[in-house]
């Protein structure tokens, strides 16, 4: 009888989560490298879409403050604004965007092919064995908290 769980004499990882036959521990370890120096990437590139983000919305914002500055009467200091600030380039020839688009083609989505295709390689495309391996070696067998599959 079925109860949609897992029984408890499969009580381990799923077949995706365990190491290939032939992989040795430093091929292991180096695959764990590999993604957490790519998970790294994922990290720095959520900061570079933060920074797009939030100086796009800084520049929306001098509409509102060129729009004051007139109409408290200082028509110069606006126009200093909206010349000098408003849609400037962040670094020569670029907004962020390009920058975004910039760091996507030319860092991360080839960082990411390649863990990928390393990971290919050396171990069937299965992803995050050492942290599967260090869940086996960390979890208490049989407690209901430390199951080794979700329900």
């Amino acid at each position: 009888m079925s109860t949609g769980r897992h029984s408890v004499d499969h009580d381990g990882p799923d077949p995706q989560h365990q190491r290939p036959p032939g992989v040795c521990d430093t091929t292991v370890d180096a695959l764990g490298a590999l993604s957490k120096s790519l998970e790294t990437t994922e990290r720095a590139r959520g900061h570079l879409y933060a920074f797009h983000q939030l100086t796009g919305r800084a520049d929306l914002g001098l509409d509102d403050a060129v729009r004051l500055l007139r109409e408290a009467g200082h028509h110069r200091e606006a126009d200093l604004v909206e010349r000098e600030i408003l849609g400037r380039n962040v670094i020569p020839g670029h907004w962020t965007y390009q920058i975004v688009e910039a760091y996507n083609a030319t860092y991360y989505r080839p960082f990411a092919a390649v863990e990928l295709e390393v990971r290919d390689r050396l171990a069937a495309g299965r992803d995050h064995l050492y942290e599967a391996e260090m869940k086996e070696r960390r979890r208490t067998r049989r407690h209901p908290g430390h199951t080794a599959l979700p329900d």
